[in-house]
């Protein structure tokens, strides 16, 4: 199959390197740097005791999607808009999209964007970049996708390359158990610059995560999602699944980038405001983070 990957960062390069090596024509969309080392040496997948370079074409330029049958739509939360209507004009009524994105709605404001839909996707993996064309695989990988008439060519797709899929009939609710493990990690990583396994040693830390948990559950409950009954034992296994794992955020903000965050915990903020639920942590990790944010920029 022809793919392409928008935004080649640590997922993006992660899954579009599993694909290549199984077999697939893979295009990688993202930064000059990555770019050209990629063309110039191929991917180079790095799971820490194993290494190798992965042949891929690589763009800086969305027109290279034209032609591809699957779209994985890798972009930060705050780019969905600006990347959509770059690929909009090189991807076909038949293209498969997904995005493989943090929060809860980009499925749905990229579907708004390209007129077509977009499959959401839960993504589980621990990843970094380890330089130029370098991806990092720190552990996991699994994704969960909602269901769709696509659903099963995709499943068939990603399995055969080594990358578990589930199709989940409560996709809004997934994504939103993923959103809460990202409230509850990603702000304290980041201001702290600790990964996940320190990170939940800290003194008090458990009570502030059960606190943020319980309070994005309480949004979730208001705005009629069904979040899964065992998220918070599935908070409590990242940091034993990732415990070298640093946020997407840390790594965002130590790298002297915006984050996500506003699609996270200020997503949170935003909603209680308008349901009128009080959500006080949630809104002291936010304030701290864009506080930290702006220091590193």
């Amino acid at each position: 199959m022809k793919i392409a990957v928008m935004g080649a960062g640590a997922v993006g390069c992660y899954y579009g390197a599993m694909l290549a090596r199984a077999g697939h024509d893979v295009t990688l969309i993202g930064r000059p740097d990555h770019v050209e080392a990629m063309n110039r040496d191929g991917l180079l997948l790095d799971f820490g005791a194993t290494q190798e370079f992965v042949s891929v074409t690589a763009s800086t330029d969305a027109v290279a999607i034209a032609g591809a049958e699957l779209v994985l739509f890798c972009v930060k939360s705050t780019d969905t808009q600006s990347a959509g209507e770059q690929i909009k004009p090189f991807i076909s009524k038949d293209t498969i999209i997904l995005s493989l994105q943090n929060g809860v709605d980009n499925a749905e404001r990229l579907s708004v964007v390209l007129g077509q839909p977009v499959i959401p996707v839960v993504v589980y993996v621990a990843t970094s970049m380890g330089g130029a064309g370098h991806v990092k695989h720190h552990g996991r990988g699994e994704l969960v996708m909602g269901p769709s008439d696509q659903s099963r060519i995709v499943a068939d797709t990603l399995r055969p390359a080594g990358i578990p899929i589930e199709i989940s009939e409560n996709a809004a609710g997934a994504l939103w158990a993923k959103m809460i493990l990202n409230c509850a990690y990603n702000a304290l990583s980041a201001i702290t610059q600790l990964p996940y396994g320190k990170l939940v040693e800290g003194e008090g830390v458990g009570n502030v995560m059960r606190n943020a948990v319980e309070e994005c559950l309480a949004v979730a409950r208001k705005d009629g999602v069904t979040v899964p009954d065992h998220v918070w034992e599935a908070i409590e296994k990242i940091a034993q699944t990732m415990p070298t794992q640093f946020s997407s955020t840390a790594q965002d903000l130590a790298r002297g980038k915006p984050s996500e965050i506003d699609y996270l915990n200020g997503y949170i903020v935003r909603k209680g405001t308008e349901f009128g639920i009080p959500t006080p942590t949630n809104l002291t990790l936010f304030a701290l983070t864009k506080l930290q944010e702006g220091k590193a920029s």
